[in-house]
């Protein structure tokens, strides 16, 4: 069983998401805490596997705890369930390893498209056969990293390969957008290189979020423009 500890300065939204994650085979909810300071030491006596964590805290920011527990040796898995939508809080999970990000509200469907995911990559890693410490081959990586995506693409329809928290990521820039842009454009806003906000753009295009138009220059090949479809 994979233990989770839930980590919400809300506690109606603490005892939802409890809730949420013991009606999922393959987990059990090992505790919940209300602050940064409450998960520390909760984490200090009872190691866990994962643990849900929100940004906004009344201590300490999600982020700034999880910071604060890898200089401190805690290994342990995050995925950032939060109402932060800014898109460099995004990039800090990203950064700070986060392996999802769920923004509120969410519904049941949502979490457990996270969690099987996560259910993913723990059995991959688990049928790698690889011991810690160990080295892993191209093939072995690959399936590792697209473990995440693949499992969890949900409604976004994610292929191998792909990752949940990227495609946020593309979404968060195009959305605070004023106006198209350009693929450069939206790596240099994400902090990607230009190939992978290619595909991630064009995966969204693809499902009909994104609407791509051409801008014509004097001279040389047009470029590719990309706008979010608001609702």
């Amino acid at each position: 069983m994979t233990a989770v500890l839930v980590v919400d300065d809300d506690i109606r939204v603490a005892e939802i998401n409890a809730a949420y994650v013991a009606r999922i085979p393959g987990f059990h909810v090992a505790g919940t805490v209300h602050s940064a300071g409450e998960a520390l030491a909760f984490l200090e006596r009872t190691p866990v596997d994962l643990v849900l964590l929100d940004h906004y805290l009344p201590d300490e920011t999600g982020l700034a705890l999880v910071s604060r527990l890898r200089q401190l040796g805690h290994h342990t898995d995050v995925i950032m369930v939060t109402a932060a939508r800014d898109l460099a809080t995004v990039q800090a999970a990203m950064r700070h390893g986060a392996l999802q990000y769920l923004v509120k509200p969410f519904t049941f469907a949502g979490l457990r498209a996270k969690l099987d995911g996560y259910a993913a990559l723990r059995r991959t890693l688990a049928d790698s056969g690889l011991a810690e410490g160990g080295e892993a081959g191209q093939e072995q990586v690959d399936r590792i990293f697209g473990a995440l995506g693949t499992a969890s693409a949900g409604p976004a329809g994610l292929p191998k390969g792909h990752s949940a928290l990227t495609a946020d990521l593309v979404r968060q820039v195009l959305r605070g957008a004023e106006s198209a842009l350009s693929a450069q454009e939206v790596a240099e806003r994400a902090g990607l290189s230009r190939q992978t906000a290619q595909r991630y753009l064009k995966l969204l295009e693809r499902a009909g979020r994104v609407r791509m138009s051409l801008k014509y220059g004097e001279t040389g090949r047009p470029e590719h423009r990309y706008l979010w479809m608001r609702s």
